[in-house]
């Protein structure tokens, strides 16, 4: 599990009583919705009640009332009442959520870029439950997911919230959805602040403690690629034995402090990539309201104008989710053959060539002798031209290369193995 943490002002409680500490292992280890819900409602009477656990205590009712509503929704599928759908299984590229109030556009952008059936109404919360679509970028697909309506008190459990905030922590990115007929920096606040309560991040921390909980007696490793602040290693260890996290490794990234150690043990906060995409451009007010919410989010995200009435500016939306995500496309080539697949492997930004051998099997990897890279493939539309930088990187195409080599965005890869 890959958790992300903000730093000193995470809030996260530091002295929380051992009762609490051990019942909190009980939560993390219950198989069951029924186990953890009981577990959890124990934890939650033992953690007292003053200023630095406060954060904390929402954060465990938030997910109280999510379980309850879990049960209940599985009691009802068993006696063949139905219900709606919250979990979308993940296709192509990217899985992307589309939040934001209600009657902003989000059905009307996923009617205008995808095929999927989606109702287009004026009246207010016509979406009670996720509707996926594929988006066509170039040679990917993106699967937008429109969630249903985030509203005031979301994240606290009102109507389908924690649903809704449950899909855009699944998610790998998220289209934070506005109006710009409707205040639209009003309508911004009240997504961030609910999704602030969430605890899912929208700007890229700047700390980052990855947990991997492992079977008993093999030990506790703690792995410091970063740097700690105002803490040691041993702190660190302490911190963990107290919560009965003995048997593990612990990878620590950026500049860490020991409440982003704690914040990674309760699984509580995540970083998700997401763009603002303002619709109604061609309402009489949208310039004046552009302006306001552009500069409002320059130095946090990427903002851009649409009109799903008009289609225009959708053009600019693949371009900008391909930025935001962080990936980049690499297409394999079989030995002997003259054209590439043009299917590509999606990778992060700094993959290497260890990294895509995993991906394509474990065979290429541990069999792995050697790798011919060409930078950039010749199709056309596929971000597949020659660049100064590629020109830089390559003195001669193909270049002879092992594991620990770094791809980019239109290689061409050909795999050998012993």
């Amino acid at each position: 599990m890959l958790i992300y943490g903000r730093g000193c002002d995470s809030g996260m409680p530091a002295n929380l009583p051992a009762e609490a500490k051990h019942k909190w292992s009980e939560v993390a280890s219950a198989k069951t919705p029924q186990e953890k819900l009981r577990t959890l409602k124990e934890f939650l009477s033992l953690v007292p009640k003053h200023k630095g656990t406060a954060r904390l205590r929402a954060q465990a009712k938030r997910q109280i009332a999510s379980l309850r509503r879990e049960i209940e929704e599985r009691k009802q599928r068993k006696i063949g009442k139905g219900g709606p759908r919250f979990f979308i299984e993940k296709e192509g590229a990217a899985q992307i959520a589309i939040l934001g109030p209600t009657n902003v556009g989000r059905s009307s952008l996923l009617a205008s870029i995808t095929n999927a059936k989606v109702v287009v109404s004026g009246y207010p919360f016509t979406t009670l439950e996720p509707v996926p679509g594929m988006f066509q970028y170039e040679n990917l697909q993106f699967q937008m997911v429109e969630a249903p309506p985030l509203m005031k008190g979301s994240a606290d459990g009102e109507a389908w919230g924690p649903q809704t905030l449950a899909l855009a922590r699944n998610a790998d990115g998220l289209i934070l959805m506005v109006d710009l007929s409707r205040r639209p920096c009003r309508q911004l606040s009240l997504i961030l602040g609910e999704l602030e309560k969430a605890k899912i991040l929208t700007q890229k921390p700047r700390a980052r403690v990855d947990i991997a909980r492992r079977h008993m007696n093999v030990g506790l490793k703690i792995l410091v690629l970063g740097r700690l602040v105002n803490c040691t290693v041993r702190d660190v260890e302490q911190l963990l034995r107290s919560y009965r996290i003995s048997d593990g490794i612990v990878k620590i990234y950026g500049k860490a402090t020991l409440n982003d150690v704690e914040d990674a043990i309760f699984e509580s906060t995540v970083y998700r990539p997401a763009i603002v995409v303002a619709n109604k451009a061609d309402a009489p007010n949208a310039i004046a309201e552009t302006k306001e919410l552009f500069s409002r989010t320059s130095n946090r995200m990427k903002s851009i104008q649409i009109s799903c009435k008009n289609r225009t500016g959708l053009e600019d939306l693949g371009v900008e989710l391909f930025r935001v995500l962080n990936i980049i496309r690499v297409y394999t080539k079989e030995p002997n053959k003259k054209k590439p697949s043009s299917k590509p492997f999606i990778l992060k930004k700094g993959a290497t060539v260890q990294d895509l051998a995993k991906q394509i099997h474990s065979d290429f990897y541990r069999q792995f002798s050697y790798a011919k890279v060409w930078a950039n493939p010749p199709q056309k539309g596929e971000g597949a031209k020659k660049t100064p930088r590629a020109k830089r990187r390559f003195s001669f195409s193909p270049q002879k290369v092992g594991l620990s080599f770094p791809l980019e965005d239109g290689d061409i890869i050909e795999l050998h193995i012993k």
